[in-house]
């Protein structure tokens, strides 16, 4: 299946839009559990003045508090390669595999999930490139402030 007919990376997408739509950065995650989405999230640091609400941060508790044994099972989606704070929220509830919309515009802590046993699939999708693109390119302050730059 090519990247863009996968229904939870076009779900991650949506909510990329909508934080877009809020004010706030593009980037987007949901949650997977037996092939349902169980959480979705966006970047929320503008709109919460938040230091913590990236996208798949965001997505984890919108989730809820889950048994491991339900991460145990799940896929995340997301739009941008994980930085290090949400890969390690990866790695702490043992969520096994995560679905990279692009690494082109950010590489965050992919080899380091790897590294912990996660399997990470990065997509390159052409949306999910160009949304961060164009963002960045209209507001370099506010990415790198949201990078820690």
């Amino acid at each position: 299946m090519k990247s863009s007919e996968d229904p939870f990376l076009q779900a991650a997408i949506e909510e990329a839009r909508k934080g877009l739509r809020a004010g706030g950065i593009p980037i987007g995650s949901v949650l997977v559990h037996r092939d349902k989405i169980i959480g979705r999230g966006h970047n929320q640091r503008v709109q919460k003045g938040s230091v913590i609400h990236h996208a798949e941060m965001n997505c984890l508790e919108n989730a809820g508090r889950l048994p491991a044994s339900v991460y145990r099972e799940c896929v995340m989606y997301s739009t941008l390669s994980p930085c290090p704070m949400c890969s390690g929220g990866v790695v702490l509830y043992g969520i096994p595999r995560v679905r990279v919309g692009e690494n082109q515009t950010f590489l965050g802590a992919e080899e380091w999930m790897r590294s912990q046993g996660v399997q990470v699939d990065v997509l390159q999708d052409p949306v999910c490139i160009e949304l961060m693109r164009a963002f960045i390119a209209e507001n370099p302050t506010l990415w790198n402030e949201d990078i820690g730059e």
